[in-house]
């Protein structure tokens, strides 16, 4: 079953004061209130590769993209739209490749699967799928990831166990160094130029100073929120 689903109506949501609302009036079931919208961005364009069946560029070329607690949504113009659970989104960050500034996904298209093995080298990338979200006003692109990465934050990873989460709790940053180059060059020439590229256009909106477009001198951009 792919993580990825078509609809055709957005799911029903309500707002953080709507929840706030019907929290404290003491509902008979906790279970039965909808999900929180913590994001809504008009005028979104977003592209999947491989694309999904039966949705088309047109039916990516505008929408409305929801950041809910239960799913990342879409929802097109054309009245056709697509929701990606959280637990698939193995990947979300700000990128900002010359074609334009976007939010970056990569999908694993089995997570949450039952009884689903570790896929091997060569099946790796059939299960997978990127997104590119679009939307016309850049500066939506820090509110969208924020609110992305709360939401990821409600749905951790079933696969991984408590011990894992012990042994990442107590990982001892200082044990690692950045790979520089030096040292007999261990990096060949192409992973080299591979990892500039890569530093080139993904944004760590947590340490912006770390950045490597932040090297570049002319491609840096001030960034008034901090924020995640």
């Amino acid at each position: 079953m792919v993580s990825t689903t078509l609809i055709s109506s957005v799911p029903q949501y309500v707002s953080a004061e709507e929840h706030r609302n019907i929290v404290g009036s003491t509902p008979t079931s906790f279970n039965d209130i909808p999900p929180v919208l913590r994001h809504k961005e008009d005028n979104v364009r977003v592209m999947l590769d491989p694309p999904l069946p039966t949705f088309t560029e047109q039916d990516g070329a505008n929408g409305t993209l929801f950041v809910i607690e239960s799913a990342l949504v879409f929802m097109s113009s054309t009245g056709v739209g697509f929701q990606v659970p959280y637990p698939a989104i193995t990947l979300h960050a700000i990128a900002r490749p010359e074609s334009g500034p976007s939010i970056y996904c990569q999908l694993d298209e089995l997570a949450g699967e039952p009884g689903a093995v570790e896929p091997s080298e060569n099946d790796e990338a059939s299960d997978m799928r990127e997104l590119s979200i679009i939307p016309s006003n850049p500066t939506s692109l820090e509110p969208i990831f924020e609110a992305m990465s709360l939401c990821a934050s409600l749905h951790p990873d079933p696969n991984v166990s408590d011990d894992d989460d012990l042994d990442e709790a107590f990982m001892d940053e200082g044990a690692f160094e950045t790979f520089t180059g030096e040292e007999g060059d261990e990096l060949s020439e192409v992973g080299r130029a591979a990892l500039e590229h890569l530093e080139s256009i993904i944004i760590d909106p947590y340490h912006p100073d770390k950045n490597g477009i932040n090297g570049a001198g002319e491609d840096v951009e001030s960034e008034g929120d901090g924020g995640h």
